[in-house]
């Protein structure tokens, strides 16, 4: 599994951070830093995140053949 985040659409309202903090936390107030591949044990609250996203800045893709780009979104 591969996570991208947009940046400049991120607003840092930490949702992801609350549900996947493996995966996603924040650094400060305002900047997120997050773990661009994620082990796949973490895939149901990675994919929780990415819709709790209120600015769908997360893009989630699957690897190894499965699926491939899946963008999440509410």
């Amino acid at each position: 599994m591969r996570i991208v985040v947009d940046l400049s659409r991120c607003q840092g309202y930490a949702q992801c951070a609350f549900l996947a903090p493996d995966a996603f936390r924040m650094h400060g107030e305002e900047a997120l830093m997050y773990h661009p591949s994620p082990d796949d044990a973490q895939r149901e609250q990675v994919l929780r995140a990415a819709a709790a996203c209120p600015l769908q800045a997360i893009a989630v893709d699957r690897l190894e053949g499965r699926d491939a780009a899946v963008e999440v979104s509410p």
